[in-house]
């Protein structure tokens, strides 16, 4: 009989996913609601990649993302955690406080009523 004692490693490093966690995703979700009660935005989506989470944005969802914000661990020592990207990839703003580089939405939700 032959000895077959094979052992199954598995790299648990390339499973690790960025994500957003629970508050995050609170404050996120607070704006679009928002901006979807002023007809503003109708869809989202959320990817959580190795090295980046990103919400996605979009007025209609066959569209291309009107928004992302994005989430990139590596810049953390940067204070560039979060950052704010538009349809045409300008980054509208960047920080390590999501609430402050959020506001940058928040502008857009503002507008003149006659």
């Amino acid at each position: 009989m032959a000895n077959n004692n094979t052992v199954i490693s598995l790299n648990t490093s390339s499973y690790d996913r960025v994500a957003f966690n629970r508050k995050e995703l609170s404050i996120i979700l607070s704006i679009y609601g928002r901006m979807v009660s002023a007809g503003e935005w109708r869809d989202y989506g959320i990817s959580m990649l190795r090295h980046i989470a990103i919400f996605s944005i979009f007025r209609r969802s066959a569209e291309h993302p009107v928004f992302t914000i994005q989430k990139t661990p590596k810049l953390a020592n940067k204070q560039q955690l979060y950052s704010v990207v538009a349809m045409d990839g300008r980054i509208l703003k960047r920080g390590s406080n999501l609430k402050t580089v959020l506001q940058v939405l928040e502008k857009k939700l503002i507008r003149a009523v006659n």
